[in-house]
């Protein structure tokens, strides 16, 4: 059970971290301030998750690790190649709209994988889903010509 949990919180940790990372990687070439305080609102509200995955890790022994370097590597290149010609806040919503669309399938399916065999992970990558659900709303009127 342990191996299973294990694998299930490194889902959503990894979920997480990657959705830190990119608004870590973007937050610093966006010149719209609203964009930037909703990106900032954002950031916050994910370290809060992930500091609760880490404190439950550490409560239940788990050993849940960060996305590997490649990982890492391919997002922070994705994300300065898309910036590189346009750093308007429409396109940066829709690289972070595109993201957070990711989130929210990947929640989908760790729910799908997983779900079921941890109660407190349960609740947690369903506020997850939740709370990225809502990040897709807010980015949106960001979408409008500039």
């Amino acid at each position: 059970m342990e191996e299973k949990n294990t694998i299930y919180l490194n889902c959503v940790y990894q979920n997480i971290r990657t959705a830190v990372q990119s608004i870590e990687d973007i937050i610093t070439k966006v010149e719209d301030v609203a964009l930037k305080e909703e990106l900032a609102l954002e950031e916050d509200t994910y370290l809060a998750f992930q500091r609760e995955c880490e404190v439950y890790a550490k409560s239940e022994k788990l050993d849940i690790k960060d996305n590997n370097f490649m990982e890492k590597a391919r997002l922070w290149g994705s994300i300065n190649m898309s910036t590189l010609m346009d750093k308007s806040a429409r396109h940066i919503a829709e690289v972070m709209l595109l993201g957070t669309f990711m989130g929210v399938l990947t929640c989908y399916k760790d729910q799908n994988d997983h779900g079921g065999e941890n109660k407190e992970i349960d609740e947690l990558l369903e506020r997850l889903k939740e709370f990225e659900r809502k990040n897709i709303e807010r980015l949106l009127p960001f979408l409008k010509e500039n």
